[in-house]
């Protein structure tokens, strides 16, 4: 890899941690998405308050400038991602991940941010049309949902009841289905006027079960009005069918947290996080596939800026970041390593480790050089700067002892 790409790629990764929801740890990080946060809130704010006539008489030329302005940070915002789609699909060619992110749902919602704001400069006739889809910025708001845990558990529990919520949406379209046909059947001779047709059957029907009940369109006759209490009464139970799913879903998702939370407290977890690559053996593997040692659980996973809690079905990929728990041994006499920062007239800089005069029973673990690890092999010269982590029972110069 030329120095030019590497430098290239390190600026990328850069960029991407910074239009990225969730790295908490990054002042820069979180200063984007503040400004992203304020940027859409001030946009639909605005126009919201420019339907108003009063308002968009005395504050019409505000509500212009903060339409141009936020408009001009999502075009800059999406050109970032698109720049860092590489860092989002690591997997996949330049152009594949342009493309996956361009055309994936998240990507639409940021094109149209900023996209409609554009096209009438270019097509005047359809600026109605276009200002329709500026609808499509509110969508963006759902970025905070990586910030509250009590939006990612509403999302998991969709997710993983999604089969019985299809299952009860399928079954309520079947009933209007028929509820619509018999009630065009038993009240089109008595009303023509008012079911015309099966659809206005469907309309009566939607209404019912759902109990919203517009009474723009109610039966007259006997027979009617029988069938109308019974599929009234019928759309009370089928409601409460998706409602009772969903509250079901929360309660088992907020009862594996606590679970997991004391299960932690109790017996002295010990976390590690490590992020998956291309090589390693557990991408493309089922949780319940990895062949973990005993007493070793997957606790989160991190997914593109999103937390997954883990079940046996979820499949890991390349990128994931994985926090791996295992219980902390019993009478365990801590294990003492050492830190050394290598200065300037520190006697092994500028050496090869293959040449240095190790104190005996002193082990080389790592190398850490500007943010990164280097793997400790005999080929590699240490310099001025260089973190060493060594297990060592003797003195070292410049040493800090640290506890595992």
């Amino acid at each position: 890899m030329s120095e030019r790409k590497k430098g290239w790629d390190e600026i990328r990764q850069r960029l991407f941690k910074m239009v990225s929801v969730g790295y908490l740890g990054d002042n820069i990080s979180i200063a984007y998405d503040v400004i992203g946060t304020v940027a859409i809130i001030l946009n639909l704010s605005a126009a919201f308050m420019s339907t108003f006539a009063e308002l968009n008489e005395r504050f019409g030329s505000v509500f212009g400038v903060i339409e141009t302005v936020t408009v001009i940070f999502f075009g800059i915002d999406y050109a970032l991602r698109v720049l860092t789609s590489k860092c989002l699909y690591p997997d996949r060619t330049e152009v594949g991940a342009v493309l996956s992110y361009v055309f994936s749902f998240i990507g639409l919602v940021d094109l149209f941010c900023f996209l409609p704001s554009l096209l009438p400069v270019f097509f005047p006739a359809g600026a109605a049309a276009f200002r329709m889809f500026r609808v499509a910025r509110i969508l963006r708001l759902f970025r905070i949902n990586a910030y509250y845990d009590s939006l990612n558990v509403i999302v998991e529990v969709i997710r993983n009841k999604s089969q019985q919520l299809l299952s009860s949406v399928f079954i309520i379209a079947i009933l209007m289905l028929a509820s619509s046909l018999c009630m065009y059947s038993i009240e089109h001779d008595a009303q023509p006027d008012v079911f015309q047709n099966a659809f206005s059957g469907i309309w009566w029907a939607a209404s019912t079960l759902l109990t919203v009940g517009y009474g723009d369109i109610y039966p007259v006759t006997i027979l009617g009005k029988v069938f109308g209490i019974f599929l009234a009464f019928l759309g009370v139970g089928l409601v409460a069918v998706p409602t009772g799913i969903i509250s079901a879903g929360f309660v088992e998702q907020y009862t594996k947290l606590k679970h997991m939370g004391d299960y932690a407290k109790s017996i002295d977890m010990h976390f590690i996080k490590l992020q998956l690559s291309l090589k390693d053996k557990w991408v493309d593997k089922k949780i319940r596939d990895l062949e973990l040692p005993h007493g070793a659980i997957v606790a989160m996973i991190q997914r593109q800026g999103n937390v997954i809690i883990p079940n046996g079905s979820v499949i890991l990929e390349a990128g994931d970041k994985v926090i791996i728990g295992a219980e902390a041994l019993k009478n365990d006499v801590p294990m003492q390593l050492k830190e050394v920062t290598l200065g300037a007239t520190h006697p092994w800089r500028e050496q090869f480790i293959k040449d240095l005069d190790f104190p005996r029973q002193t082990i080389l673990l790592s190398i850490k050089r500007g943010g990164r690890s280097v793997v400790p092999k005999g080929n590699v010269k240490l310099h001025e700067g260089d973190t060493i982590v060594v297990i060592s029972k003797v003195h070292l110069p410049e040493e800090d002892m640290i506890e595992v």
